[in-house]
């Protein structure tokens, strides 16, 4: 299967349409997404305590946020396709939604109620996560890499302050009314996004209406793909490890070493501070040398530094450890969201990433509930050599991965 090209003007498309709000606008809509996510993973402690839960108990919260996500993923990748014209009403739906869902979290007296609030906004977040990189890859084709990378940015930013917030909220606050006063932000949001978004999916010449029996036959050729096969096994593995750590590390740091909120808030933020300056470059720089040149060596600096945090586990120096981490944590996701949309074309990328993202959010969700029993039986160890492994088998099989047509283009751009 060939990647799509197209001339230099596709980029300027969407500003003739007065499309300037769009990669601002999916960028901020990213930071209220990553700030409710991640402030729940700094809470985890808290909703531990309030449930009388496990660990496993807290990694099967994980899997229920993991596990939605997943589930709307491959129809919702199918129908996004489809619906280009509407991907800005798609998104203004997305970020109410996720209000319904966190207010449902923080209003929670029972443990099913938080888990329906969870898997509200967690669904919500991957078909936003859809539209969005859609709409990025389809009016910033020649500069797929860099505009996935900033809008990643705006996950970040949410990432590094909603952790430190809510660090320092629950010095006064309980759990479920910082969760509850964060439901404002999407829907503040949402009814600006009503005009910011107007343009996403809109060019000069628009294609004709396809109908679902022509979308399902596209996908099913599509799925038949060994090398999107391939990129699905990558980003489930490093799925995997990410959902493993983020289920830890807060009980480590709070059950183990005994770290306040606050601190505790400043340790899982400083995890994605230094992804949010290396995001954009790893993303520049996948654009200019190719994806696997900056990808696989990022891949492998995670396996190694998650070895570190055995070495590394206490005073500053697990600090530090936990920072060089994040160095390439978060930016190897927007990277392998630019390979997806470079391998297929684009009117069926986001019907691919969205199998992909199917896949790789069912491995992630076992991966949870594994790392809170690899936690509970073998400690913190046994759990960071089952990390590192993963992003190791992640690495290898990206680097055997052919990657048609991308290599030339890189060099002649």
């Amino acid at each position: 299967m060939q990647p799509y090209h197209t001339t230099p003007a596709t980029d300027r498309s969407h500003l003739a349409l007065g499309g300037r709000t769009i990669l601002p606008g999916l960028s901020t809509g990213h930071v209220v997404y990553h700030w409710i996510l991640q402030s729940f993973v700094v809470l985890l402690p808290e909703i531990q305590a309030a449930f009388s839960l496990s660990a496993v108990g807290v990694g099967g919260l994980v899997s229920a946020r993991e596990l939605a996500a997943g589930v709307v993923a491959l129809p919702g990748g199918v129908a996004t396709d489809m619906v280009r014209r509407y991907w800005g009403r798609l998104l203004v739906a997305c970020l109410l939604a996720s209000a319904l869902g966190a207010l449902a979290m923080g209003l929670s007296p029972v443990y099913v109620l938080l888990l329906a609030g969870i898997a509200v906004l967690a669904a919500a977040h991957s078909i936003w996560h859809l539209a969005a990189s859609g709409s990025l890859s389809y009016h910033y084709e020649r500069r797929r890499g860099t505009a996935l990378s900033l809008h990643g940015v705006g996950g970040s930013i949410g990432d590094v302050a909603g952790p430190l917030v809510t660090g320092a909220l629950l010095l006064f606050l309980a759990w479920q009314d910082i969760i509850s006063l964060y439901a404002a932000a999407p829907i503040i949001l949402g009814l600006m996004a009503i005009w910011a978004f107007r343009n996403i999916g809109h060019t000069r010449e628009e294609r004709p209406a396809e109908d679902l029996a022509a979308r399902v036959r596209v996908t099913r050729e599509l799925l038949k793909s060994r090398l999107l096969w391939g990129l699905t096994l990558v980003r489930g593995f490093r799925a995997m490890a990410l959902a493993a750590l983020v289920t830890i590390l807060p009980l480590y740091l709070s059950n183990d070493l005994g770290m306040s909120e606050w601190n505790r808030g400043f340790h899982i933020g400083l995890l994605i501070a230094v992804g949010l300056v290396a995001k954009t470059g790893a993303g520049y720089l996948s654009d200019r040398w190719g994806r696997k040149q900056v990808l696989v060596p990022g891949l492998a600096w995670s396996c190694l530094i998650a070895l570190a945090l055995l070495v590394f586990n206490s005073g500053p120096m697990l600090s530090v450890s936990i920072a060089l981490l994040g160095l390439f944590l978060y930016p190897d996701q927007p990277i392998l969201t630019a390979t997806i949309y470079d391998t297929l074309g684009r009117e069926v990328a986001t019907t691919g990433l969205g199998a992909v993202a199917f896949v790789s959010f069912l491995m992630a969700a076992g991966s949870s509930v594994a790392a809170g029993a690899l936690y509970e039986w073998t400690g913190f160890h046994g759990t960071v050599w089952y990390i590192s492994g993963l992003f190791a088998l992640a690495a290898a099989v990206f680097a055997v991965l052919p990657l048609p047509g991308w290599q030339s283009r890189a060099q002649a751009d």
